[in-house]
C-alpha cells in the first residue's frame, strides 16, 4: 500500500465520521447508545461495592466499557459496514479503481478509530461525572491498551464482515456471541466469580486482555485479589493483544481478495433480487 492511498484512505474516513456527526439519527443509535446504556448501569448500580476489589461498580464497568467499547466497534460495526457496501454493490466498483479497495479499507478503519475515540472520551467523562469515577492514574497503559486492542480487533472485524452472509442477518449472528464475551470476560464482573472454565475460554479473546490491561490503568493494586493471577500481566496483555493483530493483518486481506474477485454484477443482482422478494 503506497501513501497515496494512505492519504486518500483517511481523507475518505475522516469525511465519514464528520458526516457520521452532523447526522443527529446516526449519533444517537451508533455513538450514543452504548454510552446511554453506560450511565443508565452506573445509576442502577453504580454505587454498588464489588465484593473483594475495594473498588464500586461504577469504577470497574467504567474500564470494562471502554474495552468492549473497542471491541463492539470493531467486530460488529466495521463487519456490518463491510456487508452493507458488498450488498450495495459498492466494492464490486471500487475493484474496477486501482487502489479502490485498499483505500476503502483504510477508509473504513479511520471512520471506525474516530468513533472509538470519541465514545471512549463520552464513556470516560460519563463515568467521572455521573458514577463519581477517579480519573485513570496511568494514562500511558491506558493508552497504548486502546490503541493494541483496536488494531487486534479492525483486520479481524474485516475478515468477519467478509463472509457475513448479509447486512439483514449480520446483527442476528454476531449480537449473541458479543454479548456471551461481554458477560464472560470480566468487563461487567471480576473474573475469579466465574467458574475456572469460562477462565480459559475468556482468555483466548482480545476482550479479556484489553479488559485486564485498562482495568491497570483506573484500579488500585488492591483489586488484584480479584484477578486471575492477582497480576496485572501488562506483558502478556500487549503479546495477546499483538499476537491477535497480526493474525488479524494476514487473514482479512486474503479474504477480503477471496471475496471481490468472486463478485460480479450478475451475482449482485441475484442477492438484492432475492433480498428485495424476502
Amino acid at each position: 500500500m503506497n501513501l497515496k492511498i494512505l492519504r486518500i484512505g483517511v481523507r475518505r474516513g475522516w469525511a465519514e465520521h464528520t458526516h457520521l456527526l452532523k447526522d443527529r439519527k446516526e449519533l444517537i443509535t451508533s455513538m450514543i447508545g452504548t454510552v446511554g446504556v453506560f450511565a443508565g448501569l452506573i445509576l442502577w448500580v453504580g454505587d454498588t461495592p464489588v465484593e473483594g476489589a475495594n473498588v464500586n461498580a461504577a469504577t470497574f464497568m467504567t474500564a470494562g466499557f471502554l474495552a468492549f467499547t473497542v471491541f463492539g466497534a470493531g467486530l460488529m460495526t466495521f463487519p456490518m459496514a463491510l456487508t452493507t457496501d458488498r450488498e450495495e454493490g459498492t466494492l464490486l466498483r471500487l475493484r474496477t479503481i486501482p487502489g479502490g479497495i485498499p483505500a476503502y479499507l483504510v477508509g473504513r478503519a479511520t471512520t471506525l478509530m474516530c468513533q472509538i475515540v470519541v465514545q471512549s472520551v463520552l464513556i470516560l467523562a460519563t463515568g467521572v461525572i455521573v458514577g463519581g469515577v477517579t480519573l485513570p492514574h496511568d494514562w500511558l497503559t491506558l493508552t497504548w491498551v486502546l490503541l493494541l486492542g483496536t488494531l487486534a480487533v479492525v483486520p479481524l472485524g474485516a475478515a468477519i464482515g467478509s463472509l457475513l452472509p448479509g447486512p439483514k442477518t449480520a446483527a442476528g449472528i454476531l449480537i449473541f456471541p458479543l454479548m456471551g464475551l461481554m458477560i464472560t470476560s470480566g468487563v461487567m464482573l471480576p473474573m475469579t466469580y466465574m467458574p475456572e472454565i469460562v477462565h480459559s475460554i475468556a482468555q483466548v479473546f482480545p476482550l479479556y486482555w484489553q479488559g485486564l490491561g485498562l482495568r491497570s490503568a483506573f484500579l488500585p493494586d488492591s483489586t488484584l485479589a480479584v484477578e486471575i493471577g492477582k497480576s496485572w500481566r501488562l506483558p502478556q496483555v500487549a503479546g495477546v493483544l499483538t499476537a491477535w493483530a497480526v493474525v488479524g493483518m494476514l487473514i482479512a486481506p486474503w479474504l477480503i481478495r477471496r471475496v471481490t474477485r468472486r463478485e460480479s454484477g450478475s451475482r449482485l443482482t441475484e442477492r438484492q433480487l432475492a433480498a428485495q422478494s424476502s
